[in-house]
Formats: structure tokens, sequence, C-alpha cells
């Protein structure tokens, strides 16, 4: 009697798309967290509304395409898009801004490509990108950290804040908003003042930024439980820390007083979260082991001098982009030989 035989894989790992996603999901949990506790409840209203408008773009866009809705929404690959692009969002961004960012980043990010695997663009980047292209003013209005806010808005007026853009009587925006840390500096540094009489500022901490120091150590800390589970491989997460802080580390030598120093930049902005979370996107980056890591070097070059010279306070999303262009060529030169081919 003859037995069917199912099509291969016969043979079948443990992970799978949607294990992998939730694991991603998991390990952002402790930067959330701290978010949080620093910036308020608009980080996590942030996160739902990204979520929210992810499912329905991600729907929309899957029965347009004609594929099946269920199946590719348990891929949680649109989720974490969403979280991912809100962590990059100031707290008091309008909703509506938020729900445009998703919906640009999945769209011309993703499905435009093919869907999930078959886009060169990071999808959460390319919504960042066009956000703040399209709204600097709006990307840059930070809140001040927990400690050394004037007045801290509760759940209710950050929603308000958020969807309707009404603050309490008598509190005006310029009394909320505040410039990160890589903002602040870089603005003080080009009107003189040096880094020691900076470093005496209530928005400095030990090294870096007042908050930003925990939420990166802390999203450090969830990429190193990427690692050990191997949800990602080593050569993004060191070729982007390598990249980011050798070239910083070169200039505070040679004047401290007038450059960030190596651990500022570490541990301030995007960096633990594009480092561990953003540049390890294995579908934009690339895919052998010396491409990866001189991915991931490109991307913390790019990071340092857009910081240091460009027009953003931050450079993770357009490093990453920049590289994302770069991937077909570096996968090309770093092509491992196969024994008993090539040259000599």
């Amino acid at each position: 009697m003859a037995l069917p035989t199912p099509p291969a894989p016969h043979i079948r790992g443990d992970n799978s798309v949607s294990r992998i996603m939730r694991r991603v999901l998991y390990a952002l949990i402790p930067g959330v967290v701290a978010m949080a506790a620093v910036f308020g409840w608009g980080v996590l209203i942030n996160i739902l509304i990204a979520v929210a408008v992810a499912v329905a773009c991600e729907t929309a866009m899957l029965r347009l395409r004609g594929k099946p809705v269920a199946l590719f929404l348990n891929d949680w690959s649109a989720v974490v898009m969403a979280v991912l692009l809100a962590l990059c969002l100031p707290p008091l961004l309008p909703a509506w801004m938020t729900a445009t960012g998703v919906a640009f980043g999945l769209i011309f990010g993703k499905h435009l490509y093919g869907g999930l695997g078959y886009n060169p663009f990071n999808p959460a980047m390319v919504g960042y990108a066009m956000l703040i292209i399209a709204f600097p003013q709006a990307m840059v209005q930070w809140l001040p950290p927990t400690g050394l806010a004037e007045s801290a808005l509760g759940p209710l007026q950050t929603l308000q804040a958020i969807i309707f853009g009404q603050l309490p009587p008598g509190l005006a925006p310029d009394a909320l908003t505040h410039a990160t840390p890589l903002d602040h500096v870089k603005t003080r540094l080009a009107e003189g003042l040096t880094m020691q009489e900076l470093r005496g500022g209530p928005a400095f901490g030990v090294v870096a930024g007042s908050g930003w120091e925990w939420i990166n150590l802390l999203f450090l800390a969830g990429g190193a439980w990427l690692l050990h589970v191997r949800v990602i491989r080593w050569q993004v997460p060191a070729g982007v820390i390598i990249g980011l802080a050798a070239p910083a580390l070169l200039v505070w030598l040679i004047n401290p007083e007038q450059q960030l120093s190596p651990l500022f930049h570490l541990l301030s902005g995007g960096a633990m979260l594009g480092a561990f979370f953003i540049a390890t996107d294995p579908v934009s980056g690339a895919t052998t082991p010396w491409g990866r890591l001189c991915f991931g070097l490109g991307v913390g070059l790019l990071a340092w001098i857009i910081r240091t010279w460009g027009g953003y306070p931050d450079g993770i999303a357009f490093g990453v982009l920049l590289m994302n262009m770069a991937v077909p060529l570096i996968d090309r030169f770093t092509r491992p030989r196969i024994y008993g081919h090539g040259g000599p």
C-alpha cells in the first residue's frame, strides 16, 4: 500500500516567524517599561494606536492582495513594526501622525514590494523617515524625564492631548516639550559651551542624558537575550556599536570638551534600540556573516555622521535606510567562497 508523502521540508526547526516576532516583543518589554517610566503614559498610548492602525492596515492590504488574512496576521510582523515605530516617536505626537507613519511604512515599505520577506527597506524606518521629513518640528518635541518635568500629565490628560490636541487649562505646550539630550548638547556646543559646563545641568545623567541611559541599558539587556536565544546574530549589533563608538572615541580623544564621548552616543537616543531591534531585520539587512558586520558598521558610522553634522538629532533611521540600499552590493562582495571554487 502506497503511503502519501507530504511535501518538503520534512524536518522543521523550532523557530517560526510568529515565534521569532513574539520573542522580539518580549525582549522589548524592559525598554518599553523604562520609556513609560521616564516619559509617561504617552509611550504606551502611542504603542496602542500604532498596533491598532497596523492591524487594520495589514488586514486591508492582505484583502486587496487576495491573501489569507488570518494566516499572515498571525506572524506578528505588523505588530513588531508598529511597536518599533511607536518607540521612536515623541510621547505626545498627535494620533493622526502616528497612524500616518504606520500606514505609510506598511504600505510603501512592505506591501508595495510583495509583503514580508520581499521588502528591501525596513518598514518601521520608512514610516519614521516620512514623519521626520514631513513633520520635523513635531518629531523633535519630546517630553523631559519625569524627574525634570514641571507638570506631569495623567493618563486621561495624555490621551486627550494625543487624540484631540488639548492640554489642561493654563498649561502651554512649551512647558511640556523638551529637546532630546543629543539635540540639546549639540545646540549648546554650537553656542560655544563646553562639555564640562553642560555636565552640571539637570538634563545630564551619569554619562549621557538623564533617563536615556536606563532606557538604552534595558534595550541592551533585551537585545542580549535575543542573542542568547539565537533570534539575532551578533555581527549587526557589534557593527553598529563599533561604527558609532569608534569615530566618536577618536574625535573625543582629540577634543573632549567639544565632542560627545562614545558612551554618550551609545546611551543616548535610539542607539541600542537600533543596534539590536531595528538594524537586525533579517529581510532588509545583509545575509552573509561578513556582510552583516559591514552593514552594522555602516549604520553606526552614518548615525554618528548625522548626529555630528546633520540636521536631525539622531541618525539611526537614515543610517539603516541608506545601508538597506547597499545590501545587494555588500552581499555580492562578502559572499563566502565555496571550497574548490573561485581563486586560489
